[in-house]
């Protein structure tokens, strides 16, 4: 939003409660040090993803939801980012768009809308691919139809880089045998592959992208918008935590700010946009008196605008399966001990060349699959990593293999509501896991077909046997097994949403000057990871911002939808 405001000479104050994370790209390190001395490099090393989620990490606001009774009593981790550039600084960098599915079931929500910007799928394309700069090298002319090539988004795909080398740059990755493997495997099963989850169809294994640019470095929104408009003069980048917007009636003039030092500021504008997330813009909304009444009665809070805030939170669940194997794996590059020189020569190498295994989120196979018949499109997703890590901290002590299997479109709905009306507090995260009719059953699933990939034929010579888990589990067994060890992928969404909350351009019902763009503005979540659909929406309501009639361009493009999905899983 900053980046297109400034480029139709808009006067831009962006308030974070963070600073610098990764404003300046490899090749730019001398000013990267100076912003962020000791921890630029967690920023901006694509394998080095995990850092930020660790407890110590500033960068994080170290969100964690209410216990869950169905998972077992547990509290999940609920990490966001606390640095300009917000999550896309601590995200695995996985460039997912969802599925046509997932946008044409949007515009539903707007239906009472008198000429409301359009959120189908045709209608988004045309904004995923004006941020996204693809590098995919041997790009057909079928894949370019969905790709963009010269947005601020730097996107490049594991499927080439052990094959192929990109254009004057050395081969980027030392790619395993175990990826090819994987993809073998899944054809084995009888699922079907595709070149391009992001493209013609989404449904079956294949390479994944990522948005990691060209100089091997972390492309976040701060590297691939904001870097570029550190020295305009119309932008003001204060560091302090919101809290409370300054309403006149129901219009809003400005928001409350507080500031490092203790102190209190007012920022003033003809229009307050927030982007904190669907944590943060809930928790600022409710306190600004925009939320549900009664809920806001009770904290003290007198009401500007009744509104469904906070309601429908929905997330993705998550658990890993590790395998011991025979292949060569991260592991004695991933830990300190016993390889010490290998870490520390993977990282000069990053450091001198970009390049390398540390130029890579790991993530550079997987897979994208339905759960079963009359299913139309994957409500499974797979990552997959050669190596199986504990919790964020290092790599087991010896070569593992990891599939990630999520749900995509779980029934649960949650909340996000305030703890105290003092915005210090962080708010009461309830996803409410698992409360949705089938959402165990499809975990379930996903353990089962997971199972069955990991023993065909291309990795079962790969396959040491299990590393977390009993593959003799019942079914029974594996869903207590998943109730124990599941979690949160990261992506919260949908609690401030088009519809009930927003008008189609994101500005929120009942006040004026006041407008949400972020992830909290979807009604129903994406089949995938979310950044790539937020930065997305981020562009398609900054052109209907900044241009008369902006925000509704249409491609129409051909795409598969799911061949005979009524009778066939696979």
């Amino acid at each position: 939003m900053t980046h297109r405001l400034l480029e139709k000479n808009h006067k831009v104050t962006l308030v974070d409660a963070g600073s610098h994370g990764s404003s300046h790209s490899r090749t730019q390190l001398p000013s990267a040090v100076k912003n962020n001395p000791l921890h630029f490099w967690k920023f901006q090393i694509p394998s080095a993803l995990t850092y930020n989620l660790r407890a110590e990490s500033k960068a994080n606001w170290h969100y964690e939801t209410t216990p869950q009774p169905l998972l077992n009593g547990r509290s999940i981790d609920q990490p966001r980012g606390k640095c300009l550039g917000g999550s896309s600084n601590l995200n695995a960098m996985v460039y997912v768009r969802g599925n046509k599915g997932d946008f044409d079931s949007w515009p539903p929500f707007m239906s009472e809308e008198k000429d409301a910007i359009g959120w189908g799928y045709e209608d988004c394309l045309p904004y995923f691919k004006k941020a996204q700069t693809s590098h995919t090298p041997n790009c057909t002319a079928d894949m370019k139809v969905f790709k963009g090539f010269d947005g601020p988004l730097e996107v490049t795909n594991g499927a080439q880089f052990s094959k192929h080398v990109y254009p004057g740059k050395p081969e980027k990755l030392l790619r395993s045998p175990l990826h090819d493997a994987l993809l073998e495997a899944g054809a084995e099963c009888g699922y079907k592959s595709t070149p391009d989850s992001n493209g013609y169809s989404q449904e079956g294994f294949g390479p994944m992208d990522q948005t990691v640019g060209m100089d091997g470095a972390r492309c976040s929104t701060e590297v691939a918008y904001l870097a570029k408009n550190l020295d305009n003069p119309n932008l003001t980048i204060v560091q302090g935590h919101a809290k409370e917007l300054l309403f006149d009636g129901v219009a809003v003039k400005g928001c409350s700010v507080a500031t490092p030092d203790g102190q209190s500021m007012d920022i003033m504008a003809d229009e307050t946009i927030s982007s904190l997330g669907s944590i943060g813009t809930p928790q600022l909304l409710m306190l600004s008196g925009v939320g549900p009444s009664d809920h806001l009665s009770d904290h003290g809070i007198e009401t500007v605008v009744d509104l469904p805030v906070g309601q429908n939170l929905q997330d993705h669940l998550e658990f890993y399966m590790q395998y011991r194997t025979t292949a060569r794996s991260l592991y004695p590059v991933g830990n300190w001990l016993p390889y010490p020189h290998l870490r520390v020569a993977t990282g000069l190498e990053w450091f001198l060349s970009g390049a390398g295994l540390a130029a890579s989120n790991q993530f550079e196979v997987g897979a994208f699959l339905r759960t079963g018949a009359g299913v139309q499109w994957p409500d499974i997703q797979y990552h997959f990593i050669c190596g199986a890590v504990i919790g964020q901290e290092e790599f087991v002590k010896e070569n593992a293999m990891q599939v990630h299997v999520g749900t995509l479109r779980p029934a649960a709905r949650g909340t996000v509501t305030l703890k105290s009306k003092d915005y210090r507090d962080a708010p009461l995260i309830d996803p409410r896991y698992l409360t949705g009719e089938d959402d165990l059953h499809g975990l379930v699933r996903g353990f089962e077909m997971t199972r069955e990939v990991m023993r065909a034929p291309a990795m079962e010579k790969y396959n040491s046997g299990a590393l977390n888990f009993d593959e003799s589990f019942t079914y029974s067994e594996a869903a207590e097994w998943i109730k124990a060890n599941c979690h949160s992928a990261y992506h919260p969404c949908g609690t401030a949403s088009l519809g009930p909350v927003c008008l189609s351009d994101g500005r929120v019902r009942g006040t004026r000057g006041l407008r949400v763009v972020d992830a909290s503005l979807m009604p129903n979540m994406t089949s995938g990871n979310l950044n790539a659909p937020v930065i997305m929406m981020a562009e398609k309501i900054a052109e209907a911002v900044v241009e008369e009639g902006g925000g509704r361009k249409k491609e129409r493009v051909e795409m598969f939808e799911g061949g005979d999905w009524m009778n066939s899983q696979r």
